[in-house]
């Protein structure tokens, strides 16, 4: 797998207009056999990935990739779920009149600070779930980062990586428009990307069994990941592996294994 490089600048007529979207949908998977343990469960979810929360995972990922936020919607849901907009902008906000920010030269707080970019978003919404009768709950979330100019979501992708309890992790990341340099050629991409899997750092490719379907010609860019380790403790809510009859616990990996193929394929597998 070849390294990133990085590109000699070029020489533009205007602003940087390129569209560069990172988008993810991260999943965590979980049995809970009793009625009881799914509502925990749920609840867990809900209060660990509230609105809150997701605020300031997404404004470290506006400092990660080098952005400011101008302004910041967030709402949680009953009975479950949580969302959070943020616009962003490039550069600095020198003389800015923008409302909810500080007058130029105050220092910006971030847990004070509430969101929404000028070019480019950040959003984030989240779906916890049970299965009616399987014993299995999912927490899925998905995630936007779309900037416009020389900031590139691809340097947010092992924070927001790691900052989910992420199964499986489905990325695509596309660059769309085009910037024109000084003699007016047009340049409809303005890094080098071979595939999602060279921004990802080394310890978290060693975990995740990886696919990618790329379509260069449209600077178009997928991988899905999912965890290579089964660990049946990490998957079970309210008990451990060690309480369970040996024939239980085969039969709850199965069930988890089975949801995890599922999710990646994204589509039906009988059983």
């Amino acid at each position: 797998m070849t390294k990133p490089t990085n590109n000699p600048k070029l020489k533009l007529l205007g602003f940087n207009n390129l569209t560069k979207t990172l988008s993810f949908n991260i999943y965590d998977i979980c049995y809970a056999r009793s009625p009881q343990h799914q509502q925990e469960y749920i609840e867990y979810i809900d209060e660990a990935y509230n609105a809150e929360r997701l605020t300031a995972i997404l404004t470290e990922v506006a400092d990660i990739i080098g952005a400011n936020v101008l302004n910041v919607a967030r709402q949680d849901y009953d009975p479950q779920g949580a969302s959070v907009t943020m616009l962003i902008s490039e550069g600095h906000l020198d003389g800015l009149p923008t409302p909810g920010m500080p007058e130029p030269g105050t220092e910006i707080v971030k847990e004070s600070v509430v969101s929404h970019l000028d070019k480019s978003h950040i959003t984030v919404h989240t779906y916890p779930e049970t299965h009616p009768d399987a014993g299995i709950s999912t927490f899925r979330a998905d995630i936007d980062v779309s900037t416009c100019g020389k900031i590139s979501p691809l340097k947010a992708l092992n924070y927001l990586i790691k900052s989910f309890e992420s199964d499986i992790v489905v990325m695509d990341y596309r660059v769309r428009g085009f910037t024109r340099n000084v003699r007016g050629m047009k340049h409809f991409i303005d890094h080098n990307v071979d595939s999602i899997q060279n921004f990802i750092s080394k310890s978290i490719r060693d975990r995740y069994d990886m696919v990618d379907v790329n379509v260069y010609q449209e600077n178009i860019f997928h991988t899905k990941m999912r965890l290579k380790e089964l660990d049946l403790d990490t998957y079970l809510f309210g008990e451990g592996a060690a309480e369970l009859p040996p024939r239980e616990s085969k039969r709850i990996r199965e069930r988890v294994d089975h949801e995890i193929m599922e999710i990646f394929y994204g589509r039906n597998i009988q059983r």
